[in-house]
C-alpha cells in the first residue's frame, strides 16, 4: 500500500479561552507573533488566532470570549496530547529558568535527556509545555533527526541504556564521512 507522505508539521489547533489568554501566552511569554485572525469556519461563535513558533509553521487556537481559562491539568487519557515541545536557542535556553521564575510561573528546571535539555510547565489552561533545546548542531545538509537516527543505531549496538553525547559525536563524524569524499580515502594506509 502507499503511503501519504508526509513533509512536516503543518499546524497544531488548540482550544483555548478568550483572545486575550491566548494572545497573552503564546506571543506575550513564548515570543510568538500572532500573524493572523478568521473566524473559525466550522463553528461561527468562536475565533481562530494563528501565531508562528519561529519556523514559519502555525499554532493556532480557537477561542472564545465566554470561555475563561481554567489552569486544570489537561487529560492525559489515551489519545490526547501530553505535551507540546518548542525549540529554544542554548542562549535563550539557558535564559528560560530565570525568565519563567521573573512571571511567577511554575516550571520542572532542567532536564537531562542526553542529546537535549527540556524545561516542563503548563499554559494557562493546563497543557504541559516543553522548552527543548538540542545538545548539537547537524552537519551541513543533515537535519537532527538524521543524527538521532544514526545515533540510535549506535547506542543500540553498543548496548547503551540513552543516546548520550559520545554517540551523538559519534553519529556526527559518521554521517559527514559517508557525505563527503576526501583524497585521503584513495591514499594506501
Amino acid at each position: 500500500m502507499r503511503k501519504l507522505q508526509s513533509q512536516g508539521v503543518h499546524h497544531i489547533t488548540l482550544v483555548g479561552a478568550n483572545r486575550r489568554t491566548s494572545i497573552d501566552f503564546w506571543e506575550g511569554v513564548l515570543g510568538m507573533p500572532f500573524v493572523f485572525e478568521q473566524p473559525n469556519l466550522d463553528n461561527e461563535g468562536e475565533s481562530h488566532l494563528y501565531f508562528d513558533p519561529g519556523d514559519g509553521r502555525l499554532i493556532t487556537v480557537f477561542t472564545n470570549e465566554e470561555r475563561t481559562p481554567d489552569p486544570e491539568r489537561t487529560s492525559t487519557d489515551i489519545g490526547a496530547v501530553h505535551h507540546v515541545a518548542f525549540a529554544l536557542s542554548q542562549a535563550t535556553f539557558r535564559q528560560a529558568v530565570e525568565r519563567l521564575d521573573e512571571r511567577g510561573i511554575r516550571h520542572s528546571g532542567v532536564k537531562d535527556r542526553g542529546f537535549m535539555d527540556s524545561i516542563y510547565f503548563e499554559d494557562p489552561l493546563g497543557l504541559l509545555i516543553e522548552l527543548a533545546s538540542y545538545r548539537f548542531e547537524p552537519p551541513h545538509g543533515h537535519t537532527h533527526a538524521d543524527v538521532l537516527l544514526e545515533a540510535h543505531k549506535i547506542r543500540v549496538e553498543r548496548g547503551d541504556y540513552n543516546i548520550a553525547p559520545e554517540h551523538l559525536a559519534d553519529a556526527i563524524e559518521t554521517l559527514v564521512a559517508r557525505s563527503r569524499e576526501s583524497l585521503s580515502d584513495e591514499e594506501p594506509r
